[in-house]
């Protein structure tokens, strides 16, 4: 079998590098939104796993419930982390098209 030219793969592995780059400036642009409560409790979620935005529902701060009110937040921004998760993931399968052919080693690569 004969050895891939390195120059190509020097090339290849740039171009990969760019693509993911974008894919993740990408990303961070989208957001996800997810809620727990009933909707009580909405969270913002981009693509680069930050939190923008926590939403309550004005009659759940009224309950004094504090325990509840911290367990809403928590399932609500761990659902939202998710999303966002899937969202990256998804769109890392788009950047894998171009370059399904290319074997690099430790990467998955033979």
């Amino acid at each position: 079998m004969a050895q891939p030219d390195l120059s190509d793969l020097l090339k290849q592995a740039q171009e990969l590098q760019d693509k993911l780059k974008q894919m993740q400036d990408e990303a961070a642009t989208k957001t996800g939104t997810a809620q727990s409560g009933g909707g009580m409790v909405r969270v913002i979620v981009d693509g680069s796993m930050h939190v923008r935005k926590v939403e309550l529902d004005p009659a759940l701060l009224k309950s004094n419930d504090k325990e509840m009110l911290e367990d809403l937040i928590v399932v609500a921004v761990n659902d939202g982390i998710r999303q966002a998760q899937t969202l990256v993931a998804e769109e890392m399968g788009k950047l894998a098209g171009p370059f399904a052919g290319l074997k690099i080693p430790g990467l998955g690569g033979e």
